[in-house]
């Protein structure tokens, strides 16, 4: 039972190691949520020109969701008017441009990953919006706004949709008033419970394949000879494969994306990888549910093409700039262990917040009862 103990034990330290930027990710989320001025955006969504895609995606990044509540609240802008390119690039930037993913990227991959995660995903919004001007089909859109979803729950549980009622409040005295810091704690602890379980499947599936897969099996899994060409392109394909195949969304993907660059895949497949989150098959049966078969077939291949075209240009782009890192390092998750030191130290900061924040929740006068309750 060595294996499971060592899996364990991987996945425990890399959590510690990212604890921080975790709490750091999620309480500024919290404060961005509750104190930046918002508006009823649906009514800007209604085409799929610039100022509309700028706009879905800055929300989107502000938000902090889950990749299920992402779509839960994407649907929503959908079904009351939103264009279905402005739909997208709030649900994609809702779970790739957040906070607390970059922290984690970070951390374990390094700011070059990290500055090639944030360019990606401006191509991966180009790209999207290319392909489905040319290839929308006449009245899909229509079809999938008045096809009857029903009720889907979802599975990541204590999930919030992003407020948007406008408040002409000064920010110097929203600031002060203790309700809005009730609404930060709220707004925190929702982000923790959105992302939790995804988060630790993350750590869990990456500890489990460090120590199980052996080095040569990744190696024989990603084409690592031949032309540059067909390893960039096979490499890409196969990291949105497996990202569809890890179940694991949003943060969770961090942890397994160090896990395979260390195993050998190309810069611009550990890109497609990370993207990959919102096609996971729960997802796709999603997308069935809001949408019908067609459009959610539609969808899953318009996301499918622009994450693996991301990742290509994201590769090109960096070797020509000289950016993809020459030497390719164990797995973060495989060098890491318990020490005291900074790290020590910002984890008990981050406990002493995220304390903090739950004692506030839990004080407020008249909460609702249970704490999944969406943020009043």
């Amino acid at each position: 039972m060595s294996w499971l103990w060592h899996s364990l034990y991987a996945a425990a330290v890399m959590l510690w190691e990212t604890l921080w930027a975790l709490v750091l990710g999620f309480a500024l989320s919290a404060f961005l949520q509750v104190f930046f001025r918002k508006e009823q955006i649906t009514k800007h969504f209604g085409h799929a020109g610039l100022r509309e895609v700028a706009l879905a995606t800055f929300f989107g990044a502000v938000s902090s969701s889950c990749s299920y509540a992402a779509t839960a609240t994407a649907k929503n802008f959908f079904k009351k008017g939103a264009a279905l390119v402005p739909t997208l690039a709030f649900m994609f930037a809702s779970t790739n441009l957040v906070l607390e993913l970059g922290f984690i990227l970070w951390i374990l991959l390094g700011w070059t990953f990290l500055f090639a995660e944030v360019v990606g995903s401006f191509v991966l919004i180009a790209v999207m919006w290319l392909l489905v001007k040319l290839t929308l089909p006449k009245g899909l859109e229509e079809i999938a706004r008045v096809h009857d979803s029903g009720e889907v729950k979802s599975c990541c549980g204590g999930c919030h949709e992003l407020e948007m009622e406008s408040d002409e409040e000064p920010f110097k005295q929203r600031i002060c008033r203790r309700e809005n810091w009730i609404r930060v704690a709220d707004a925190f602890i929702m982000d923790a419970l959105m992302l939790w379980k995804e988060m630790l499947t993350g750590f869990l599936i990456a500890g489990f394949l460090m120590v199980l897969v052996p080095g040569d099996w990744w190696k024989n899994l990603f084409i690592s000879q031949g032309t540059g060409s067909v390893r960039l392109v096979e490499n890409t394909i196969v990291g949105s494969l497996i990202g569809v195949a890890s179940f694991a969304c949003s943060c969770g993907n961090i942890p397994l994306a160090s896990v395979l660059w260390s195993g050998g895949i190309s810069f611009g497949g550990v890109i497609s990888f990370i993207y990959a989150d919102l096609i996971i098959i729960p997802l796709i049966l999603i997308y069935r549910k809001y949408y019908g078969t067609k459009a959610a077939l539609y969808i899953t291949a318009v996301l499918f093409v622009s994450m693996v075209a991301a990742g290509i240009i994201v590769d090109l782009l960096f070797r020509a700039l000289g950016l993809i890192p020459s030497v390719r390092p164990p797995s973060a998750i495989a060098e890491a262990s318990f020490q005291w030191n900074y790290t020590t130290w910002l984890d008990f900061t981050a406990i002493i917040v995220s304390g903090w924040l739950v004692w506030i929740h839990f004080k407020r006068p008249n909460k609702p009862v249970g704490i999944n309750t969406i943020i009043e």
